[in-house]
């Protein structure tokens, strides 16, 4: 094995796909990474993107392609990063789509889409919150390392996308279990928050789930915006936060 491509091997982060960018950081070009594919060191999976012959990629591996390596404001949110952070018990069962967030006008390259990850990847693009600071906090999953939503983050992004992607009554059971949320930190994310019917619809959650955390936010300084926001056509209005919902989510 020659000395660049076993230093290659060494540097390759686990279970991570190798950019075209990357690869050049390390003295790799085009033309040698082609060498390196003609001699099955290297397995092409798309234009600029190659992973180690014979092993194995999945979503995690190549989202923190994109975090590290591409420099992409993208992050495992919503209902994924709940998941993520140990909340799997709590959601629907089996394969279920991952949702990555990022900021308007957010693409993922080619070979990512076009790639048949074990589970559907979906980017939300939205300017969610205000303020440019990410809220993750970052996780090892199978040796890889992710930024991910944190769980108060994530709990807004999962109701920023009901009801169309996420249904409501999973949000709440969701809501239900986050009994650790650090009131603090959800203070400023609803503050920051731009959506009038993400933030009633958490409230509307965590009040149902009267959770303690509650007492120590300070809701004068949260932007309820006016008007009625109706979820479930032909539900019931929870006046609080004039909402209309489905019957089951209120008691």
């Amino acid at each position: 094995m020659g000395s660049k491509i076993k230093q290659l091997m060494q540097q390759w982060p686990t279970g991570q796909v190798a950019t075209t960018r990357w690869l050049s950081s390390l003295g790799v070009d085009r033309r040698l990474a082609d060498k390196y594919v003609q001699s099955g060191w290297l397995e092409r999976i798309g234009h600029g993107a190659y992973r180690r012959a014979g092993t194995h990629i999945n979503w995690i591996g190549a989202v923190q392609t994109l975090q590290k390596q591409l420099s992409l404001t993208v992050h495992p949110g919503g209902i994924t990063a709940l998941e993520l952070h140990g909340y799997s018990h709590y959601v629907a069962f089996g394969p279920r789509e991952v949702l990555l967030f990022g900021n308007p006008g957010t693409k993922l390259p080619a070979w990512f889409e076009a790639y048949p990850w074990s589970r559907p990847v979906r980017l939300v693009t939205s300017r969610l919150f205000a303020s440019n600071e990410f809220s993750g906090s970052r996780l090892s999953i199978d040796l890889v390392e992710l930024d991910v939503a944190t769980p108060e983050r994530a709990a807004l992004e999962m109701m920023y996308l009901v009801p169309k992607r996420q249904s409501f009554e999973e949000a709440c059971q969701v809501v239900e279990a986050l009994t650790t949320l650090r009131p603090l930190f959800l203070q400023s994310l609803l503050e920051s928050c731009t959506s009038v019917k993400t933030k009633r619809l958490f409230m509307h959650a965590a009040e149902r789930a009267n959770h303690a955390w509650l007492k120590h936010l300070d809701l004068s300084g949260v932007d309820f915006g006016s008007g009625r926001r109706t979820i479930h056509a032909g539900g019931r209005l929870d006046r609080k936060y004039d909402l209309i919902v489905a019957d089951h989510t209120l008691g």
